[in-house]
């Protein structure tokens, strides 16, 4: 008699593995030999390798060009303002940016009026009204505080103390956005902040120093709050457009910016209104003003999505220097060589920090969203093992033909 077969095991299938969205380096990919037939060949690593340069090479490329758009954005601010204050003897930096959050209402708090859901303007409002109230007036006073430093201190203090906003960005960055630095993007910004360094060094040598300098110390301290301010609107900027969207942070401080820009021009520049010699020259300007305010807010969200604060505020850096050659043709300023290498200097400084994508910390609760869905996800073979102490992943522009590998 044949003794029955014991009853087979059922083998259970393995628990499929979670996918693995690449957030490891070139020297955490299996290597050749590791084990299983997945392993990478070491023609398709360097394949990976080639690739990836391409696209941190175009990224790279990108991000200077945007960067160099609001800084061309800043240079007609800044040529308007001139021409209002020193031949119209305009001054009037609260009206100029009560029409900017006017605009700014129009188009994109009424955007979100007629929105339906938890996007709608009144929803929003429920939520997180308060926070919008207090970045609205951050802004607002950012923009007052380094218009008025300039009746009482330098150009040339002005230029040089505004690159406060930088360490106050990397700061934020670091310790509210999670946000970590490699040596080459330090590297970059010591390089950029040189430059600037340089143009103040050919101010002086022009003769382009001058300024009211009635009270230096008041106005120094001025650009102080001011940049500081700043730093804080861009970091919090940054966290909303990556969290929530750009419509809503335009349409919020649209709303917040107009009601208090509003009631402190009523208070404080009622009088200087009614000074300005009205023509349609002035109107001119200050239409000229609005709109090149109204496209650096607007455009300033999305270079801040693809690249950081940081990186805008570096390229903000050459600003100056726009403002400078256009003043060369418009107000006959003085040239120096200077001038040409300190854009340069910036310039080389901004494409060592492009050069390399900044990196955050690895599943911080503030950024749970951060990652982008809408991207291909490279799965790592199943039998390779991967080092579970990866913890950083790339800020940098996600393409949808390439994979999201990084290399260190």
């Amino acid at each position: 008699m044949i003794p029955p077969e014991p009853p087979q095991q059922q083998l259970q299938p393995p628990p499929p593995a979670p996918p693995n969205h690449v957030v490891t380096t070139i020297e955490n990919l299996p290597a050749e030999g590791s084990g299983g037939g997945g392993s990478l060949s070491a023609s398709s690593r360097a394949g990976v390798r080639q690739r990836i340069r391409k696209v941190l090479n175009r990224e790279m490329l990108i991000s200077v060009a945007l960067g160099q758009v609001l800084s061309l954005l800043i240079c007609g601010i800044g040529l308007t303002s001139k021409y209002l204050s020193e031949d119209f003897h305009a001054n009037t930096p609260v009206f100029q940016s009560f029409l900017n959050y006017i605009l700014l209402f129009l188009v994109y708090t009424t955007t979100l009026a007629v929105r339906q859901g938890e996007e709608n303007l009144l929803a929003i409002l429920r939520r997180r009204w308060w926070k919008y109230m207090i970045l609205g007036l951050i802004d607002l006073e950012a923009n007052y505080l380094v218009v008025k430093a300039y009746q009482y201190t330098t150009l040339t203090s002005i230029q040089l103390l505004d690159c406060f906003v930088i360490p106050v960005v990397i700061l934020l960055s670091w310790f509210f956005l999670l946000i970590r630095y490699k040596a080459v993007h330090f590297l970059g910004i010591v390089v950029c902040i040189l430059g600037m360094g340089c143009m103040a060094g050919a101010d002086v040598l022009v003769g382009r120093h001058q300024g009211a300098g009635e009270n230096k110390l008041v106005g120094d301290l001025l650009v102080l709050g001011g940049a500081t301010l700043y730093g804080i609107s861009n970091v919090w900027e940054e966290y909303i457009i990556r969290t929530l969207s750009r419509v809503e942070f335009l349409g919020m401080i649209g709303l917040f910016g107009a009601f208090f820009s509003g009631i402190q021009l009523a208070i404080m520049e009622h009088k200087e209104l009614l000074k300005v010699p009205w023509d349609w020259q002035i109107g001119l300007l200050y239409v000229g003003f609005s709109a090149c305010m109204f496209g650096l807010y607007s455009f300033m969200p999305v270079v801040i999505k693809k690249t950081s604060a940081t990186s805008v505020n570096l390229s903000l850096l050459t600003a100056d220097l726009y403002s400078l050659f256009c003043g060369l043709f418009l107000f006959h300023y003085k040239f120096s060589g200077l001038y040409l290498l300190s854009f340069f200097t910036i310039l080389i400084g901004l494409v060592l920090y492009s050069s390399t994508s900044t990196y955050i910390a690895q599943d911080p609760r503030v950024y749970t969203q951060f990652r982008n869905p809408s991207g291909p996800v490279v799965d790592l073979p199943a039998t390779a093992q991967v080092e579970p102490s990866v913890t950083y992943t790339s800020l940098g522009q996600e393409t949808e033909e390439e994979p999201h590998v990084r290399v260190a």
